[in-house]
């Protein structure tokens, strides 16, 4: 079973629909929306501020979610694939977004929607991706608009995927 903890006598909150792998770790002050999957080994830490969770999000193995206390809470939209490994601090991250395996996302940080962020992309602190983009680097930078081929075929098609593969699961909740 997947370890969630309350923190200061906060407990983590889910919707309906939800997967949590049975090694997956929340703790404290996190929303989750309907229809999200949270993968193996998956931590989502809401113990030094919040974390808020859209519908149709999935969170894959090895991620990690956090915040800076009292300075910069996680908000993720709807829509969202958060690939193996990423780090995803302090942050914002709209709806139809897609974070790439291994990348960070730092404090202050806005990933507006319809955007890619590519495997291994470091965004730095306060920078904001404009929406409709394509983002990659370390630091990351602006390589390409998001065209109606990727925004289908891979931000939309993620996302679908992980309900499907999510649904092979007893759901939570």
């Amino acid at each position: 079973m997947a370890l969630i903890r309350s923190v200061k006598g906060i407990r983590p909150k889910w919707g309906k629909g939800c997967f949590i792998a049975d090694n997956a770790t929340i703790t404290g002050d996190v929303i989750i929306g309907d229809d999200c999957s949270i993968w193996f080994n998956a931590v989502i830490r809401g113990d030094v501020h919040s974390v808020r969770i859209g519908n149709n999000v999935n969170i894959q193995d090895g991620v990690i979610i956090h915040c800076t206390y009292q300075k910069a809470p996680v908000s993720i939209g709807h829509n969202v694939s958060i690939a193996h490994g990423a780090i995803v601090h302090g942050c914002t991250i709209h709806d139809h977004v897609l974070i790439g395996m291994g990348a960070i996302i730092m404090d202050g940080a806005i990933i507006e929607g319809n955007s890619v962020i590519a495997a291994g992309a470091l965004i730095s602190k306060d920078t904001v991706v404009s929406s409709g983009s394509v983002y990659a680097g370390v630091p990351a930078k602006k390589i390409k608009k998001v065209d109606t081929e990727l925004l289908e075929g891979e931000i939309n098609r993620i996302s679908n995927n992980y309900n499907m593969y999510a649904s092979w699961y007893d759901p939570v909740g």
